[in-house]
C-alpha cells in the first residue's frame, strides 16, 4: 500500500481528534502507529486511552516548556533543540520500527515557531519509505507542506464556547 502525506489544520477544534481517530483505525485494522506529540503535555485524556491499545505507541514526552510565546531566547533554543531531537527520533523509529503510520501532533506549530526546521520536515517526507502513512497537525501549514500533502483538512472554527468564558474542560478539550 503506497502511503500518502495528511494534513490536518486550520483554527478549529479537532485536528488531534481526527488524526487520533485514523490511528484508532489504522490499528484497529493491524496497522502500526507511532503517535509523536509537540508542544502539548501528557496531560491529554487520549494519551492514556491510546497507550492501552494494541499496536498504538506514544512517544512520552518528558519535557515541558510551557507556551512559547512565554518563553525567553535561551528556552526557545533549549526547547528547538529538545522538539527537533524529538523529530529526529520519532523518523528514525517510525522508519527502523516498520511502523505503517506516524501521527506528527502539532508538527506545525513547531516550524512555525522555530521549533523543529521544515527543511528537516520537507527532506524525511520526500525520503519516506514509500508505504509510510504520514499525520502531520497544526496551525498554518506552509505552501510547501501543503503541497506535497495528499490530503489537506482544514477545521474551521465557527463557535467556541471559550469565547463565552467557559474554560478548557477536561476529557472533552484536553
Amino acid at each position: 500500500m503506497r502511503g500518502c502525506v495528511h494534513i490536518y489544520c486550520g483554527d478549529g477544534k479537532g485536528k488531534t481528534s481526527a488524526a487520533v481517530g485514523l490511528a484508532v483505525r489504522a490499528a484497529g485494522r493491524g496497522l502500526r502507529v507511532l503517535i509523536v506529540r509537540f508542544l502539548k503535555t501528557e496531560d491529554s485524556g487520549e494519551v492514556s486511552v491510546l497507550r492501552q491499545i494494541p499496536g498504538i505507541r506514544v512517544v512520552p514526552c518528558d519535557r515541558t516548556f510551557g507556551f512559547v510565546f512565554r518563553m525567553n531566547e535561551e528556552q526557545k533554543r533549549e526547547a528547538a533543540a529538545y522538539f527537533t531531537e524529538r523529530f529526529r527520533n520519532a523518523v528514525r523509529e517510525a522508519v527502523e520500527g516498520g511502523y505503517d503510520v506516524l501521527v506528527l501532533d502539532e508538527l506545525m506549530a513547531s516550524c512555525n515557531y522555530g521549533m523543529v526546521p521544515e527543511t528537516e520536515v520537507v527532506e524525511f517526507l520526500k525520503d519516506r519509505p514509500e508505504s509510510l502513512e504520514v499525520v502531520m497537525t497544526g496551525r498554518n501549514p506552509s505552501e510547501t507542506l501543503v503541497s506535497m500533502a495528499d490530503y489537506v483538512s482544514e477545521v474551521c472554527l465557527r463557535k467556541h464556547p471559550f469565547a463565552e468564558g467557559i474554560p478548557a474542560r477536561e476529557g472533552i478539550e484536553y
